[in-house]
């Protein structure tokens, strides 16, 4: 099923669901970003915030709160949570990367500098913060601490294990534990704390969330050696220029013999890519099967968040929810 024959969007619908609670959201978020004395704050953040992004993280928040019945209004100020601190990792991570296109627009450090990119997201850690100290729930703090300290953690990792052919599928899966997984299950996990939720639902909002950021990362990186420029916001090959040890590669080293792995060591550690060398190394993904198991590990991991559901209450949202990780996946199914 590829994404043409999808005429409503899970993630539209969950919008359209969810459309009162998530005005609500964009509100909050306007007015937490703003600061008296610093104008470039909102300037940075509203440069980034009001880039046309999905909203997909808050809204996960949101639907885990609607889906166990909560009545409250925090819910409003989680999802500005997570949203914050989404945006905070993508100023920080667009200055480690050196990057400068994101949504297909020029980045933040690109536009303004690298100092405003990153104190900018220092505030908007803060302002987080504040945003989830205002709810009164220890738990609710210590989950989104720890995943922001999660975050920080796997971009650390990644760090050290770029460029690295010793990096293996254990440690590829860390770092996007870290990078990615640990907010989509954060914020599936606090929607359903908020809601005062019993602890079965509580622990599969945090599978479900856990298991389709994964596959949600993996897809991504799966689509940069056969995805289109327009469908995933940059160029086809970016990550094999930038010598980023993604899964396909991973796959494909461990499969190679000598003369693939002096070939990978050429590009990937010293840097040394040439003319013709990124069809090279699809076709040694294509030799090995690196790009279809890769694909085989993504649906593997929706299929698992799809499962984790089964302990929700029934209603619309899980229907919604189980939907969207099939739309993850569907631009490799």
């Amino acid at each position: 099923m590829g994404l043409d024959h999808i005429v409503t969007k899970p993630h539209e619908a969950l919008a359209d669901l969810l459309a009162e609670d998530l005005g609500a959201v964009n509100a909050l978020i306007r007015t937490r970003m703003a600061s008296r004395h610093a104008p470039r704050i909102p300037e940075v953040t509203a440069h980034l915030v009001e880039a046309g992004g999905k909203r997909l993280r808050p809204m996960l928040t949101l639907a885990a709160a609607r889906l166990c019945g909560y009545a409250g209004g925090y819910h409003i100020h989680l999802a500005a949570t997570v949203e914050f601190i989404h945006t905070a990792t993508l100023l920080h991570d667009d200055v480690v990367d050196e990057s400068e296109q994101r949504r297909g627009r020029p980045t933040a450090n690109l536009l303004w500098d690298n100092s405003s990119s990153v104190l900018v997201g220092d505030y908007l850690f803060a302002r987080s913060f504040q945003l989830m100290v205002e709810t009164g729930s220890l738990r609710v703090l210590d989950i989104l601490a720890n995943a922001s300290a999660t975050i920080a953690e796997g971009e650390v990792l990644q760090l050290s294990a770029a460029r690295n052919l010793a990096t293996d599928e254990g440690v590829y899966l860390q770092v996007i534990k870290g990078k990615t997984a640990a907010l989509f299950s954060a914020a599936t996990e606090v929607g359903g704390v908020i809601a005062g939720a019993p602890e079965d639902q509580v622990k599969a909002l945090f599978d479900y969330g856990d298991a389709l950021g994964i596959a949600f990362q993996i897809v991504d990186d799966l689509l940069d050696y056969g995805g289109q420029s327009g469908t995933i916001g940059k160029n086809v090959g970016d990550d094999f220029r930038e010598r980023k040890l993604t899964l396909p590669v991973i796959k494909a080293v461990a499969a190679a013999d000598d003369e693939e792995r002096a070939f990978w060591s050429r590009v990937i550690e010293a840097g040394d890519q040439r003319a013709g060398d990124l069809e090279q190394a699809l076709a040694l993904m294509a030799k090995h099967g690196a790009l279809e198991a890769t694909r085989d590990d993504a649906l593997a991991h929706a299929a698992r968040s799809k499962a984790a559901l089964a302990a929700l209450p029934d209603h619309p949202v899980r229907k919604l929810l189980s939907d969207l990780a099939d739309f993850v996946v569907a631009r490799v199914s």
